[in-house]
């Protein structure tokens, strides 16, 4: 028997201070209509937008990540798996959805462990199965787990954008005691990620995203101030130099096509603004309209809704 419909509304995550929604489907709307319908049990119209999605890896692990993430995706997916026993799609979904429940305490680890292996098997040459995985081991996991994961991921898509973002967030927690160390691992993490990756990549921004990263660890540790305006870390020569390489890759290539653009945009503008560079944060914001990210915003432990509005409006009223 199935459950009862869940009730009706989209998935999205609630800034705890100030109530905003943030929509993890960011400007896929398309996405955010079909993880609607899987809600309330419609689980057809998910079948066929990962159908289309197909092998662009990228917007299958996003598409896949958000739908696993609706109210209901385990026991609606469950559904689908019993009408098609072979779906692949069906398996990595209920794969990530499984893993969303152990992360958050609904489900033993070692059943979304088996429900990605079970994907895996079933499309060995899809990284959305081990994308799976490797969010459960970013929080549950040890750094070696954590990295064989991530090299799985890329022997089936080099450049993945969430598995790049998600070890760099890991690799800044080690060492929070060594504090502004230029040769920290995270960054040089993420100028081989930027460097190896082609031209056009979004990956470009990813030293922005790990200095971001690092200063969410070293706030936490209270190495930095809590409040950015009042850190130095923004305005280092390692900082300007990552962000000169972002921006300057923004300029020339960003189409806005990546299923995962605003998140690397609100990084991009968080930097931007807090290394004092208004113009340039002003057009970023521009560019983002209203599809605010909770990282960076939030860190390390701020209102994003509101940090997010309070430099937006400065910008935009200093231009």
């Amino acid at each position: 028997m199935s459950p009862p419909p869940p009730p009706l509304g989209r998935a999205r995550r609630r800034s705890p201070r100030s109530g905003q929604s943030f929509d993890p489907a960011l400007d896929d709307t398309e996405l955010a209509s079909v993880r609607d319908q899987l809600a309330q049990g419609r689980w057809s119209e998910a079948r066929s937008l990962l159908a289309r999605t197909g092998d662009d890896w990228d917007r299958r692990g996003h598409r896949t990540v958000v739908l696993a993430q609706a109210s209901g995706a385990a026991a609606w997916t469950r559904d689908w798996l019993l009408a098609e026993p072979e779906s692949p799609d069906a398996a990595t979904l209920l794969a990530c959805a499984t893993v969303f429940a152990a992360l958050r305490g609904k489900e033993p680890e070692h059943r979304a462990v088996d429900a990605c292996r079970d994907a895996v098997r079933r499309a060995p040459a899809d990284p959305t199965p081990w994308l799976g995985l490797l969010l459960l081991a970013r929080t549950l996991g040890t750094d070696e787990e954590t990295s064989q994961l991530f090299e799985e991921v890329r022997t089936r898509h080099p450049d993945h954008h969430h598995a790049h973002h998600l070890m760099a967030a890991r690799l800044a927690e080690r060492r929070p005691e060594a504090g502004q160390d230029p040769l920290h691992e995270v960054y040089d993490f993420a100028a081989w990620a930027a460097e190896q990756a082609p031209a056009d990549s979004p990956l470009a921004v990813l030293p922005v995203v790990a200095h971001a990263e690092r200063y969410r660890v070293l706030a936490a540790a209270r190495v930095e101030p809590a409040d950015p305006a009042a850190s130095a870390h923004w305005t280092g020569r390692r900082a300007r130099q990552g962000l000169k390489g972002a921006f300057d890759w923004w300029l020339e290539w960003e189409s806005g096509d990546h299923p995962r653009n605003r998140v690397d945009l609100n990084f991009l503008a968080h930097a931007q603004w807090y290394d004092g560079r208004v113009a340039e944060a002003a057009a970023l914001f521009h560019r983002i309209g209203p599809h605010i990210t909770p990282a960076p915003w939030s860190y390390p432990d701020r209102d994003p809704h509101h940090a997010f509005l309070a430099a937006r409006n400065a910008a935009l009223g200093s231009v």
